[in-house]
């Protein structure tokens, strides 16, 4: 199936930027993003099991399960279509006995467990668990949402045209009345964003909190993470931190760029400490992440991105300036956030409603 709907030239995009070297898998972009989004309430029925934004451990087989066998992406410019993951590969949205646990007067003699048929997988299935082995085990936390993309293979295979790449900003959106539950859009996109909404028979996705933006806030996950990793702005910016991480500095890169649908969410990699000898003394030259696993990930510029963060460190530890040690550090919150730096509870957001 060839491409139908390659982009124009992009006027702006906005980005987000993810420092992998400060997130400790708290979960509370992923919690912030549930509580907004995927409650299961009356407006938001069918999508208890969803988790726009989560965090995998990684190395580890990510969520939904096995997402990077599943397909599609672009090859030699074809769109592929892949698998659609199906509603267990998630899991999640289980109910639990909170009764029995809360009210049933059995004090400490039982805990919270999730009720029928036992899960198999769902969020943070394997969290922790990485890979290697003792002393030279190791796992980083990776932030995953909807990456927005430049060329959205989502976008091309949708056959009821409701999927679409706004020409203002690049966020990628999907006119709900005219999602017809097809699930081609899951199915082409290499990073299984997307979710199926089983009540509704509709696809969903993140919107990368599209009423925030438009008030000038944050999108929730960034907004609420304690670490002050998550970066956000227009791609094209110049003087922004965004565009000095992706272009100038080159240290922040999309994942699996082999997939060509040209992400617009980008990974500063994780530095990692040196692996440790039989005698227990550490080899500098071998680093306890396999530089190998790090571009099976994040492609074959991610020993230059390593090698310039590793220079700048070693500029900062010297005593000396590092105007990308500062950007990363985030000395100022607002600094990460350009333009959309506003406080959620000065501003009044229309509620989003379905049909």
């Amino acid at each position: 199936m060839p491409s139908k709907a390659r982009p124009k030239n992009q006027p702006r995009q906005i980005a987000m930027v993810f420092d992998l070297n400060k997130c400790i898998g708290c979960q509370t972009c992923a919690v912030a993003c549930k509580m907004l989004w995927t409650r299961d309430d009356d407006r938001q029925e069918g999508t208890d099991y969803m988790w726009w934004c989560s965090v995998n451990t990684m190395p580890g087989r990510g969520y939904p399960k096995d997402w990077e066998q599943m397909g599609g992406g672009y090859r030699d410019g074809v769109l592929q279509l892949g698998k659609a993951p199906d509603r267990e590969s998630f899991g999640g949205g289980w109910d639990f006995n909170y009764d029995e646990v809360f009210y049933g007067g059995k004090g400490t003699s039982v805990h919270f467990a999730p009720q029928g048929e036992a899960p198999t997988w769902g969020p943070n299935w394997e969290e922790d668990q990485g890979a290697g082995e003792w002393p030279n085990s190791y796992f980083f936390y990776l932030p995953r949402l909807c990456n927005h993309c430049t060329h959205p293979a989502c976008v091309d295979a949708c056959p009821s045209g409701a999927m679409y790449k706004r020409e203002e900003d690049g966020i990628v959106l999907r006119d709900e009345e005219r999602c017809e539950g097809h699930q081609y859009c899951s199915r082409a996109c290499p990073y299984k964003a997307i979710f199926f909404n089983h009540v509704r028979q509709v696809s969903q996705h993140c919107i990368m909190c599209l009423p925030r933006l438009e008030k000038g806030v944050a999108p929730a996950c960034a907004r609420q993470c304690p670490g002050r990793l998550a970066f956000v702005g227009y791609l094209d910016d110049a003087q922004g931190p965004i565009h000095k991480l992706v272009h100038d500095w080159q240290v922040a890169l999309p994942l699996h760029p082999e997939y060509a649908t040209g992400p617009n969410i980008f990974y500063v990699p994780p530095l990692a400490p040196a692996r440790l000898k039989e005698d227990g003394s550490p080899d500098p030259d071998q680093p306890r992440i396999p530089t190998e696993y790090l571009e099976q990930l994040f492609g074959p510029k991610v020993g230059d991105a390593l090698s310039t963060l590793k220079a700048e460190l070693k500029k900062t530890q010297s005593g000396k300036k590092s105007e990308l040690m500062d950007v990363l550090t985030v000395f100022r919150w607002k600094d990460l956030f350009g333009p959309f730096d506003k406080d959620p509870a000065t501003i009044k957001l229309t509620p989003v409603t379905s049909k």
